[in-house]
């Protein structure tokens, strides 16, 4: 952790990301869980345009597809947005329960089964999403603000996880396992758990297809980029 915060570079980019955490928790706060994280999955495909190199295959392949998949959620809008609703608190703290004992067994024995990482990996991405379920139960203000310590935790057992998993092994593992996770566990959350609806028709059809597109581009720019 000293290492980490002495480094400047590294501490910008952390506040920086602060930053964009603020902005995902207001978005939270008016929209549903499994649009906004659709969203914020696709924007790396933003990030690698600004790359300062020669985007080799994979990376152009995930941004065309993180790409694409934006443009497909742009169009299902059309249909309009469920907001969904709240579900039972106790249904949110077994949600989170239950990530952070399967966090715990990623991260235990099993890992050693797994690539060097990996099992790291696996928790980091489970307790990130676990920590976004927590938030979109939190915005909604009152008794639920109860959960803030709790998603608090998630995130920085997420990070130290995260940040373990590049020490300890494969880089290449943990980045592409946790962003596969912190992206597609909180969409289908949206949908399962805060009973967020799909547009009906071919625009319900297009929203799902852009889900996916949105979480594979992701998947494949983590791994290229952890790979580079």
């Amino acid at each position: 952790m000293r290492a980490l915060f002495s480094h400047r570079r590294w501490l910008a980019g952390f506040l920086v990301g602060i930053g964009g955490w603020v902005l995902y928790v207001a978005a939270l706060r008016f929209a549903p869980l499994s649009l906004v994280q659709a969203v914020s999955a696709g924007g790396i495909g933003l990030l690698a345009l600004l790359a300062d190199r020669p985007l080799p295959v994979r990376e152009r392949t995930g941004v065309a597809v993180a790409l694409a998949g934006l443009a497909l959620l742009a169009i299902s809008l059309a249909g309009g947005s469920s907001s969904g609703r709240q579900p039972p608190w106790t249904h949110v703290a077994a949600w989170i329960a239950l990530s952070v004992a399967a966090a715990a067994i990623a991260a235990g024995p099993p890992s050693r089964a797994l690539a060097a990482g990996a099992g790291l990996g696996l928790a980091a991405g489970i307790l990130y999403a676990a920590g976004d379920v927590g938030t979109k139960a939190a915005v909604a203000g009152g008794g639920r603000l109860g959960f803030v310590p709790a998603f608090l935790a998630c995130h920085g057992l997420a990070f130290v996880a995260l940040q373990l998993g590049f020490q300890r092994g494969g880089v290449l593992a943990t980045a592409g396992v946790a962003t596969l996770l912190t992206n597609a566990v909180p969409i289908a959350a949206g949908v399962l758990l805060f009973h967020e609806h799909l547009p009906g028709g071919g625009l319900g059809v297009l929203r799902a297809v852009a889900f996916a597109a949105v979480v594979a581009g992701a998947a494949l720019l983590a791994i290229s980029f952890r790979r580079a």
